[in-house]
C-alpha cells in the first residue's frame, strides 16, 4: 500500500465499506425478500440492532484483523460492537494509536425494505490525541450500500486536507454470483472516479430543503421551521417550488449535499425533543452517523450545529447531535438565520 499515512488509511477504510457491500450484496442474492432481514435482534449502545446489521458484523471484524500491525492497537467505536459500542483491536493496557468511529449500515431502515441506498460511513483520528473528536479525522469514507436492483453504487473518499474524491463501481459481476470480492481489489482498481461538487444555486426555489423530521413526536415543530424557512426566500414568494425528501440516513442526506442533489438539510431532533420536554435518549443523530463528515466539508459543503458553530462531536455511540448542513454561503446566509431566530424563540438558545 502506497501514498502517506493518511491516504493509506482511506484505501483501507474505501476497502472495508466494499467488503460490507459485497456482504449486503451477497444477501440481497441469497435470501431475496426483506422479511428476514428487517426482524429486530437486540438493543444495543447506539440504536436497535436488526437482522441485516448482524449479518455484516462478522465480516468487519475479519477484515479489520487482516490489516497491518502498523495500525493496532485500535478502538473501534461502533453501535453493535461490544458491550458499550466499543471494540479494542491489539494489546490491551496502552494508548491506542488509533480511533475508528464506524456505522456499518447508515439507513438501516430503507435498505432492509429494499427501499433507498444506505452508507457504509466510517472516519479513522490519531488514537493519541487528548480529545478524540470527529473534528480530529485524517481519512473518512462514505461507501453506498445498494438496493437488489442497482448495478454501479458510488463511494466517497476524504483525506485531510484533499478534496474528495467520487467513486462509481459497477456490481454486475458480485450480482451474478462470480465471488464475493476476490472483486474487491478489481473493482477498486476499475471504479471511475467523478467530481463531487454541491451545488451553486443561491435560492432555494427549485430546490431540496429538508428539515428533518423522520419519526413521530416532531413533526409539528418540523414543519413550523419549514415555513418559515420557505417564507425567507423572496423567489419563493413568487412561486413556491421547495421540495422535502427525507432520507432516513444522515450519511445519505450529507450525501445528497456533496453531490448537488439538495441546498439544505436540517436536523435539530435533539433541540426539538427538548422543545416537547423529552427527557433522555432521543432518536436523533449520533457522532457515528457523521462518520463521513470530513468528506462532505472537503467537497464544499458547509456543516455547523444548530448553533452555527463548527460541527464537532464526541467519537461515542450515544451523544445526541443535532447539526445543518448547507450547500455553499448564500443558502447559509438565507436559512441559518431562520434556525438560529426559531430556536430562540422557542427557548433552546445555550446561556
Amino acid at each position: 500500500m502506497t501514498g502517506s499515512r493518511d491516504e493509506q488509511w482511506s484505501d483501507r477504510l474505501l476497502r472495508l465499506g466494499m467488503v460490507v457491500q459485497a456482504e449486503i450484496v451477497r444477501l440481497q442474492r441469497e435470501h431475496g425478500g426483506f422479511d428476514r432481514l428487517a426482524e429486530p435482534t437486540r438493543e444495543a449502545a447506539g440504536d436497535r440492532i436488526y437482522a441485516i446489521d448482524d449479518f455484516v458484523e462478522g465480516a468487519i471484524t475479519r477484515e479489520i484483523r487482516r490489516w497491518p500491525a502498523e495500525c493496532f492497537p485500535l478502538d473501534l467505536v461502533a453501535e453493535g460492537f461490544g458491550d458499550d459500542g466499543h471494540m479494542r483491536f491489539g494489546e490491551a493496557g496502552v494508548t491506542s494509536r488509533f480511533r475508528l468511529i464506524m456505522d456499518p449500515i447508515d439507513g438501516t431502515r430503507m435498505l432492509m425494505y429494499d427501499k433507498r441506498s444506505a452508507w457504509f460511513l466510517a472516519a479513522v483520528t490519531d488514537g493519541r490525541t487528548q480529545t478524540g473528536c470527529l473534528r480530529e479525522s485524517l481519512a473518512s469514507v462514505s461507501v453506498e450500500l445498494p438496493t437488489s436492483k442497482q448495478y454501479l453504487a458510488d463511494a466517497f473518499v476524504a483525506v485531510r486536507g484533499q478534496q474528495t474524491r467520487g467513486l462509481r463501481v459497477d456490481l454486475t459481476a458480485a450480482r451474478d454470483g462470480e465471488g464475493t470480492f476476490s472483486l474487491i481489489e478489481s473493482a477498486c482498481s476499475a471504479a471511475s472516479e467523478f467530481a463531487v461538487t454541491p451545488s451553486s444555486k443561491t435560492t432555494l426555489r427549485d430546490g431540496f430543503v429538508s428539515v428533518v423530521s423522520y419519526f413521530p413526536g416532531i413533526k409539528q415543530l418540523a414543519a413550523e421551521l419549514t415555513e418559515k424557512i420557505a417564507a425567507a426566500d423572496p423567489q419563493l414568494a413568487e412561486a413556491p417550488n421547495m421540495f422535502d425528501d427525507q432520507y432516513i440516513s444522515t450519511g445519505g442526506q450529507l450525501v445528497q449535499l456533496m453531490t448537488g442533489r439538495d441546498r439544505c438539510c436540517i436536523d435539530l431532533r435533539p433541540l426539538m425533543a427538548q422543545m416537547n420536554g423529552v427527557r433522555g435518549p432521543v432518536m436523533s443523530a449520533h457522532p457515528y452517523d457523521l462518520a463521513g463528515l470530513l468528506a462532505a466539508q472537503q467537497a464544499g459543503v458547509i456543516v455547523t450545529n444548530g448553533y452555527g458553530e463548527p460541527l464537532d462531536a464526541p467519537l461515542d455511540v450515544t451523544t445526541p447531535v443535532h447539526w445543518c448542513g448547507y450547500a455553499n454561503a448564500a443558502i447559509r446566509s438565507i436559512v441559518e438565520p431562520i434556525v438560529q431566530g426559531w430556536l430562540k424563540e422557542k427557548g433552546c438558545w445555550p446561556p
